[in-house]
Formats: structure tokens, C-alpha cells, sequence
């Protein structure tokens, strides 16, 4: 009955009205090196997350922009949301390491800007959907990054959770399952050559143990990520010694995770104010 259910498809989700941001920084030149602030009524300091778009890790197929519905949806429930968006591998710059290093500079601005939003960063979770997840979860284990990388840096912005919506967090093995919606060609543009082991800091296993709390939210029906990816990947973590838990949401494609009232985006937001509650 379930594969018989139409899903939920991005044209539904965009044809909504979009919400808008209370601000935005840029972090560099570029103009996707951008982050948009969502700021909920009051002085705060508000509880902050940190979202990560997906788009197959591509500047065209999306930007921050994807997020707004449920960044919005935040704001309203008294969160605050801190929307990074970084140069696709599409995009000059993009690619190795220039991805990973937007992600990295827009997670770490948060710090510099937090007293001006009134933003709490002592207990911050990161969100990531789809190529998104990937990166959230990349964001979590950066202070692992072999010290020889580029992309190392000395302090880290700390996460104390990381919600993975649809996460693509195995590059390894999404190079090799021509079945993904992202297609495997565009691992090799993500993770650069002319190194040893590309993967060594930028797919999440090689990273493991993270050392922070991981909840996987995945739906059942997702065509677009194969459910597979994120059993083998929470095994992994597991294995390794990370606390990582997979959430199945029956009915539900790869849409509805970002998607305001839907029972995954329900179950995501449950998890997000679990993580800034600290339990």
C-alpha cells in the first residue's frame, strides 16, 4: 500500500509560500558564501541550530533557500536557526576543498556573530538534509581530520548533536550505488584527486567515532537515498562506539523530511529540542 501512496514531491513543497530570514552574513566573497539567520520574538539568547542544505552537494540543484519551511517552522516553535550555504562543486571554487571549507568557515562564524543575534552556542545541533546530511555530519567530526588536511582547523565550532534528514554520509559507498539520486560522478568532483586516499578527511566513516550523538531520520519510501545507505552507516557508527540511532518514517519519501508538518519533520524537530535540551 505504501509503495502505491504518491509521495510528496518539491514542487508541493515550494509551490508553499516561502518564509524569509530575519538577516544574513556573509562569510567571503562569493555570493553563495552566505548564511541566512532565522531569529525567533525575544532578546534570547535562543537555542541555535545549525542547517545544512543538500542538493547533491550541487549549487544548482539547490541552495540554503531549500530550507526556509522548516527553518521558519523553527523560529515560530522559539529556536533559532543559523542557515549556512557554501560554493557547490558546480561552482568556481567549489569542490575540494573549497566545499568543505565553506561549510567549515560558516559553521565557525556562528561563534563571531552569537552575541549579536543573541544566539546560544553552548549547546549547538547541526542539521543536514540529503548531500546536506553529509556534511553535518562532517561538521561533527572535523576536530578528527588527519592533521596533515587542508581542511583541519585549530578549534572547531562544537556540535552536540547532529540530525541527519536522508544523509548521504558514506561517500565511499554512494560512489559505488549508481542506484543513489545523486549519481556517483559527482563524489569524485567532491572529494578532489592527487592525494593518497581522498576519502581520509572528507567521507564521515573515516572520521568515526565522532564522539557526539547521531540520529538518522529516514523515510522508508525514499527513492532518492537508498534506505540502505543509512543501516550500513549507523552499523558503522555504532561499531566504532558512537551513539547513532536510526528514526524509519513508514509513508515518507526524501521531501517530507524539510517539509513542515509532516510526521518525519515532526519526529526530526522532536529530536532537535532532545539535542539542545541535553537529553
Amino acid at each position: 500500500m505504501a509503495a502505491d501512496t504518491p509521495r510528496m514531491t518539491w514542487a508541493d513543497l515550494t509551490a508553499r509560500p516561502r518564509p524569509v530570514a530575519d538577516a544574513s552574513v556573509s562569510y567571503g566573497a562569493d555570493p553563495y558564501q552566505i548564511v541566512d539567520v532565522w531569529l525567533p520574538a525575544g532578546k534570547g539568547p535562543h537555542p541555535t541550530v545549525v542547517m545544512v542544505h543538500g542538493g547533491c552537494w550541487q549549487t544548482k540543484i539547490a541552495d540554503r533557500t531549500l530550507m526556509n519551511w522548516i527553518a521558519a517552522d523553527l523560529r515560530a516553535g522559539g529556536i533559532s536557526v543559523w542557515n549556512i550555504d557554501y560554493r557547490g562543486v558546480d561552482r568556481a571554487g567549489g569542490g575540494y576543498p573549497g566545499t568543505f571549507a565553506d561549510a567549515a568557515a560558516a559553521t565557525d562564524r556562528l561563534r563571531a556573530e552569537a552575541k549579536r543575534f543573541g544566539l546560544d552556542t553552548s549547546r549547538v545541533v547541526a542539521v543536514g538534509h540529503s548531500a546536506g546530511g553529509h556534511l553535518a555530519l562532517w561538521l561533527a567530526g572535523r576536530r578528527k581530520l588527519p592533521a596533515e588536511s587542508p581542511l583541519r582547523t585549530r578549534d572547531p565550532l562544537p556540535l552536540a548533536r547532529v540530525v541527519s534528514l536522508g544523509g548521504l554520509p558514506d561517500l565511499e559507498a554512494t560512489a559505488a550505488s549508481p542506484d543513489n539520486g545523486c549519481g556517483t560522478e559527482v563524489i569524485a568532483k567532491l572529494i578532489g584527486s592527487g592525494r593518497a586516499d581522498p576519502y581520509a578527511d572528507t567521507s564521515v566513516p573515516r572520521l568515526l567515532p565522532l564522539g557526539v550523538r547521531q540520529d538518522l531520520v529516514n523515510g522508508r519510501e525514499d527513492r532518492i537515498i537508498p534506505y540502505r545507505m543509512a543501516t550500513a552507516y549507523m552499523n558503522m557508527a555504532e561499531a566504532a562506539g558512537d551513539r547513532a540511532t536510526l528514526h524509519t518514517v513508514p509513508e515518507t519519501g526524501h521531501v517530507e523530511l524539510v517539509a513542515p508538518n509532516t510526521p518525519a519533520w515532526e519526529e526530526a524537530k522532536r529530536l532537535i529540542r532532545e539535542g539542545l535540551a541535553g537529553r
